[in-house]
């Protein structure tokens, strides 16, 4: 819980550190995404909608529902990892300036979420550039190489947990800390790569994954601060400023979006911070709706090749409630509201 040697003064301090750092976070996306924008029209980044649905057939419903997408800017997520890095180095400048006490830089707090940041991005990144150049047969990275990365880039975080900093247990909500031992360094590897996984399955639709990996990261931020943890508190509502700043242009209808480059560096970094605050159990709480969905490619595909008939119109879930009638606008809304209800319990659960 909330360190108690702070005195009163050091506990405002970081707090105005922690609310500062989310609104000049913002700010500064909202001041960079116009020119930006206008940037990856010049370039022509514009997004491909795929041609294979995730049960390997055509995606006809899908173009149905959003074909009017195609040709939208893509790569948003350049300007929420790069603002998120702007923001840091601003800080550590602040702080060997003399101007500021603390730089959100913390080889003990942020060096491992601000790694795994950059690391997959930069893989995202390749996959929104195969995707714009239409390479590959889902048109990005295929699907093994691209879950090799990811699991590459896992492990190594893993190997860092276990053997560098000591981590070997889990704490589980009224049962305590458990043990776990070298099985501690999968079940990382697996909570990485399925946050960023989900994470990129529920961006489907205009503001639906910024809205709610903001409720996340606040979440974090909350429970990084009553553990002590106050620079990856800080950290995180760094990130969620930058996914507002980007939401700003990304509600309906989306101006750009976010793109591999976001959505699996921003998932891999939210299950990376889960593991750093010791609560990768309250984590698929906080992060209910990015469960659901995954789910429901799940029961798809499962369903499709044991016997050959669809559970859903279409998967993930928010393509199949669009295709009942549901306005885009309504699904996002809802989803929010169900995944700020999940945000609260799942803070509740962090304090058993």
């Amino acid at each position: 819980m909330l360190n108690n040697i702070l005195s009163f003064s050091e506990n405002i301090r970081y707090l105005v550190l922690i609310f500062g750092s989310l609104f000049l976070a913002f700010i500064i996306t909202v001041l960079l995404a116009p020119p930006f924008i206008k940037l990856l029209h010049r370039f022509k980044i514009g997004k491909n909608l795929r041609d294979k649905a995730s049960t390997g057939e055509e995606a006809v419903i899908f173009k149905e529902l959003h074909a009017k997408k195609q040709g939208t800017p893509t790569m948003g997520g350049v300007l929420i990892w790069g603002t998120t890095l702007i923001v840091v180095l601003l800080s550590s400048l602040s702080e060997w300036l003399h101007i500021t006490d603390n730089s959100l830089f913390s080889r003990q707090e942020t060096l491992l979420p601000i790694f795994t940041l950059v690391a997959t991005a930069l893989l995202g990144a390749l996959d929104d550039y195969m995707n714009l150049k239409g390479h590959g047969q889902s048109k990005g990275i295929n699907i093994k190489p691209k879950f090799f990365l990811l699991t590459l880039f896992a492990t190594m975080g893993a190997l860092w947990f276990y053997y560098r900093i000591g981590y070997q247990s889990i704490h589980i909500p009224l049962l305590g800390d458990i043990t776990m031992g070298l099985w501690y360094i999968p079940l990382f590897v697996l909570i990485i790569t399925a946050t960023a996984n989900a994470v990129n399955i529920t961006d489907g639709l205009d503001g639906l994954a910024g809205g709610l990996l903001t409720i996340a990261f606040l979440a974090f931020a909350v429970i990084a601060y009553f553990k002590g943890l106050l620079i990856l508190s800080a950290f995180c509502t760094v990130i969620a400023g930058s996914v507002i700043g980007f939401l700003w242009f990304n509600i309906m209808p989306a101006k750009f979006y976010m793109g591999d480059t976001g959505a699996i560096s921003l998932g891999a970094t939210l299950g990376v911070i889960a593991m750093l605050t010791d609560s990768v159990f309250v984590l698929p709480v906080i992060g209910f709706m990015f469960v659901i969905e995954t789910i429901s490619v799940i029961i798809q595909i499962t369903s499709k090749k044991l016997f050959h008939r669809k559970v859903f119109l279409i998967a993930p879930l928010h393509h199949h409630f669009e295709k009942l009638g549901w306005h885009e606008a309504t699904v996002v809304m809802r989803f929010w509201i169900i995944g700020g209800f999940f945000a609260v319990v799942g803070l509740l659960l962090s304090t058993l």
